[in-house]
């Protein structure tokens, strides 16, 4: 019964002296802050199951779309169809990081060459894909001077 382990609890402590109960409130203190720093750090590392990959690409074009119509002048409609099309190339990617350099090189430019023929498919004009391209060039600078600097851009 959780209640008289309650009131065993309160004999136990109105029994021990001044010292012990100062101890045990120091104690107590840093079991509530390391299972704070605990929690909240698992939190930070995804520890909420939020890896849905539909809710991912949810924030993805949440976040970009905007970005990308004042860059490229886009559309809503052409940036949601660019945004899928670089989703899935980024995706695809994913599995690339076990190759060697030069294989690894390879199937990214085909697959950027793949993109390139859909992004023509929606359709888009060679001044927009190569917008559009540039667009994408700046956010992995971005991305890769983000993590040099050991930061996430305060999202």
């Amino acid at each position: 019964n959780p209640f008289l382990t309650l009131i065993n609890l309160l004999r136990f402590y109105l029994s021990i002296s001044k010292t012990q109960k100062f101890i045990m409130k120091k104690l107590l203190v840093l079991v509530a802050v390391f299972t704070t720093v605990v929690m909240s750090n698992a939190n930070a590392q995804g520890g909420n199951g939020n890896f849905d990959p539909a809710a991912m690409k949810a924030r993805y074009v949440e976040r970009t779309k905007p970005q990308l119509i004042e860059k490229t002048k886009l559309t809503s409609e052409q940036a949601d169809k660019v945004l899928d099309i670089n989703w899935d190339a980024r995706m695809k990617m994913r599995g690339l990081r076990d190759l060697s350099e030069d294989e690894r090189k390879k199937k990214m430019d085909d697959a950027q060459a793949d993109a390139d023929k859909q992004f023509k498919a929606i359709p888009l004009t060679d001044d927009q894909i190569k917008a559009v391209n540039d667009f994408f060039e700046e956010q992995r600078k971005q991305m890769q001077q983000q993590r040099q600097n050991g930061g996430n851009g305060g999202n």
